[in-house]
């Protein structure tokens, strides 16, 4: 059965078929994996120790002579997101009395600024290149309530878990130094680094529940079309003013599991926004779930647009070049020289 074939004919399969499957297992059968033990930890229980194992993954190939790039790129993305959900934010809030069609400045702050990283990883992976993934790393510091709380609330009563931003670095930092200290363990975890996407998309889905769409209702759903197509399109733009192909941009047009919880950390630290935080929490938990199925397709299409190849198919036809190799004979084997060893 060509079951991997069929994933890789899906865009963005290897990390979009196992993220479904995550979605509807936690949805329909959300005791299903419950039994303790090794198959416990590879449901929402194991996304944390998967993603800092992914994360370790991408440091090893960050190099020191693509760091200024990919610094300038991750920061150009997230400023660029940043800023749209602040603009939005800010005229809701004084042009539409804080509720515009039903969405209020706590739900759109929530639901634009922050980004999906463990997506955001999966998708650059299959389809982006090296410098793509290394670009989350300025990005995580939209991650959790903070950076809402700094725009919403304010200096004096934003919370900043610096230390929850040096955990999502750390892997990162240190997977860096070992693969510039030794090039054989960049290209060992390099190659390997498409095994642990369907691990990590699984266990991610695994924390999604589809009920939260039916219940937010139509706004819910206009709330995720909304983010993926303002952020995606002006974050595909500012990765290619700033050298990328727009894959990176598009990567980043998710909204993030963990930005369900921010209306309700904003309104303990402001009671004034506790009357919004609930209707607020169903419109951006929907949003996660709607962009969860967008930004694949948005990333997957910006990644046909210029050209290029997932990572696994180009693996997969190195390795059948190879196995072709060593089963010619001697003349055909000097004949295919020029081609990739």
């Amino acid at each position: 059965m060509p079951i991997f074939k069929a994933i890789n004919k899906v865009p963005g399969g290897l990390m979009v078929v196992p993220l479904f499957i995550g979605m509807i297992v936690n949805t329909f059968f959300p005791h299903l994996l419950h039994i303790g033990g090794f198959t416990q930890a590879l449901s929402a229980q194991g996304y944390p120790t998967v993603l800092g194992m992914y994360l370790f993954t991408v440091g090893t190939k960050m190099t020191l002579r693509g760091a200024p790039k990919m610094l300038k790129r991750g920061f150009g993305i997230l400023f660029t997101k940043l800023a749209l959900a602040m603009l939005v934010a800010w005229s809701v809030a004084h042009f539409f009395h804080a509720n515009f069609l039903g969405f209020s400045t706590l739900a759109l702050m929530a639901a634009m600024s922050d980004t999906n990283g463990g997506m955001f990883l999966a998708l650059t992976s299959v389809m982006g290149n090296s410098e793509d993934a290394s670009t989350y790393v300025p990005q995580s510091i939209e991650t959790g309530p903070f950076v809402t709380m700094l725009f919403l609330v304010g200096a004096g009563l934003a919370n900043i878990p610096w230390l929850a931003m040096v955990s999502v670095v750390a892997p990162i930092g240190a997977g860096a130094l070992l693969g510039n200290l030794d090039p054989d363990i960049r290209a060992f975890f390099g190659r390997h680094e498409p095994v642990i996407v369907p691990f990590m998309a699984f266990t991610l889905g695994q924390n999604i529940n589809l009920h939260s769409v039916v219940s937010a209702g139509v706004s819910g759903l206009l709330l995720g079309v909304f983010v993926v197509a303002l952020t995606g399109s002006c974050c595909i733009l500012a990765d290619r003013l700033l050298g990328g192909s727009g894959v990176a941009g598009a990567a980043a047009s998710s909204t993030a599991g963990n930005a369900a919880a921010v209306p309700k950390a904003i309104a303990m630290a402001d009671p004034s926004y506790a009357a919004v935080a609930g209707p607020a929490t169903v419109q951006v938990a929907a949003s996660v779930i709607v962009t969860a199925i967008l930004t694949p397709m948005l990333t997957a299409w910006v990644y046909r647009r210029v050209g290029g190849k997932p990572q696994q198919e180009i693996a997969a036809e190195a390795d059948a070049g190879r196995a072709a190799g060593q089963h010619r004979p001697l003349a055909g084997a000097v004949g295919s020289a020029g081609g990739r060893p």
